[in-house]
């Protein structure tokens, strides 16, 4: 009797389903540009592993066009090669004889074909590259309908020649965009927000001299600064941790706010940790129990703005790095991860008991406070701890009361317009009500 097999073959609509089913559209962006930047380092000769001056991806574009009729996307960034286009780049996962690129953030070689497949239905990949020290190109035009009617047998693309660009590069051009990327495009907030994220996720690249254009409109990293002066300085160390290394940049990026209303917005966008591996950032301005604050740290206040810290995982194999798969967080399990939050504690402690310190002479800490120096992360020197000055409670102090209670805020603006200044916060009305009433009630000489 001859055995039977149980067909285990996958769809091609399954597989189309479950790429797309779990990512948002802005994941779906961030991966092609992923791919772009990984070929600017690349073709540069440079590597995205420290925060340090001196790379260089000046020259290097990527331009992005978003409309309710298409989307577009395209780079100078070396293309991909014929031999590669035809082995691995549409393949639907990465092989493992495939040579890694070193210091990506591609992990699983699926990135470019779940974004297309989440864009739209008609889909051209064109590849300029360089052969011989000659420019050849191609071009991958994809009809998913077409496509998933050939059957779950016939899996490949058609690759047609083409006319060459005038640099090596790779565009995608999706047309008949699915129904949920129209919405998204025709949202007139959705450009802005697009290139804030751009901005925020690629602020090392950018600030390295990448140029990245919405719609025409060029996108401009995130700065972040350190506060230095004889009584601040950020803190800078680096260790290997297997064949990953890890380098903690943590300070003062402005003083702790003095008005401390509980009903302000709690945390400004710049304080927290910020997560990058090799070079892309995976979890920004975070004050959550991903980077410890309410759990071994206390939970996040606004007391604590002023402070942020930057962790760079930095590895040749991006599978090392603790990431998740969407590149939009951190991978908690992941024991690399586990042994930075330890060291991540010691600067934010610091800052923790520094600004609760200050509460005890808020005046003479401010003048500690002035004359500090911008610094930018690149040009932060090595540095083991996080440095704060003392605060010692004044030897003799006024005892002092501390007034809390609660008004209607259409009366507390009111009061604040009938001082003169409707921009007065909450603490200087009250201050100035106090001040008000007992120089009207209250005889100093009785």
């Amino acid at each position: 009797m001859s055995s039977l097999k149980a067909k285990a073959n996958p769809t091609k609509a399954f597989f189309v389903r479950m790429l797309t089913r779990d990512i948002s559209l802005d994941d779906c962006i961030l991966d092609l540009v992923d791919n772009s930047i990984d070929g600017a380092w690349r073709d540069s000769g440079q590597r995205p592993s420290v925060l340090r001056s001196g790379s260089d991806l000046s020259g290097f574009k990527i331009e992005i066009d978003i409309s309710e009729d298409g989307f577009y996307i395209s780079d100078n960034c070396g293309g991909i090669t014929l031999d590669n286009a035809v082995e691995y780049a549409f393949t639907f996962g990465r092989r493992d004889e495939q040579e890694r690129v070193n210091f990506t953030v591609g992990v699983y070689g699926i990135g470019m074909k779940r974004a297309v497949f989440k864009l739209g239905r008609k889909i051209r990949v064109k590849s300029t590259y360089r052969s011989n020290g000659e420019l050849s190109s191609f071009v991958v035009p994809i009809d998913v309908g077409e496509w998933l009617e050939r059957g779950d047998e016939a899996w490949d693309f058609a690759i047609d020649d083409s006319e060459a660009r005038a640099e090596p590069g790779v565009s995608i051009e999706v047309e008949d965009l699915l129904d949920e990327t129209r919405e998204k495009f025709s949202d007139p907030t959705y450009e802005r927000s697009l290139r804030r994220m751009l901005a925020r996720d690629y602020m090392v690249s950018l600030r390295h001299g990448l140029e990245i254009t919405v719609n025409g409109v060029r996108v401009e990293g995130w700065k972040l600064e350190f506060r230095e002066n004889e009584n601040f300085a950020p803190m800078r160390d680096s260790y290997e941790d297997g064949d990953v290394t890890v380098e903690i940049t943590a300070g003062m990026t402005s003083p702790p706010p003095d008005d401390l209303e509980p009903d302000e917005e709690p945390h400004s966008d710049v304080s927290g940790w910020y997560i990058l591996c090799n070079g892309r950032v995976v979890l920004a301005a975070d004050t959550t129990t991903l980077t410890a604050w309410g759990t071994t740290l206390p939970k996040w206040h606004k007391q604590y703005n002023g402070f942020a810290g930057i962790v760079q995982f930095s590895s040749e194999n991006p599978e090392l790095l603790p990431m998740t798969t969407t590149k939009r967080s951190v991978d908690t399990s992941s024991r690399l991860y586990q042994r930075a939050l330890v060291k991540m504690h010691k600067p934010a402690r610091a800052w923790i008991d520094y600004t609760n310190a200050r509460k005890q002479d808020v005046e003479t800490v401010k003048e500690l406070e002035k004359a500090v120096v911008a610094k930018d992360i690149f040009e932060v020197a090595p540095r083991p701890t996080f440095k704060t000055p003392e605060v010692t409670r004044p030897k003799s102090r006024e005892r002092t009361a501390n007034v809390n209670y609660t008004v209607p805020l259409r009366r507390m603006r009111a009061l604040a317009t009938g001082f003169g200044n409707d921009r007065m916060s909450y603490r200087e009305v009250g201050l100035e009500a106090f001040e008000y009433a007992y120089e009207n009630l209250v005889d100093e000489g009785a």
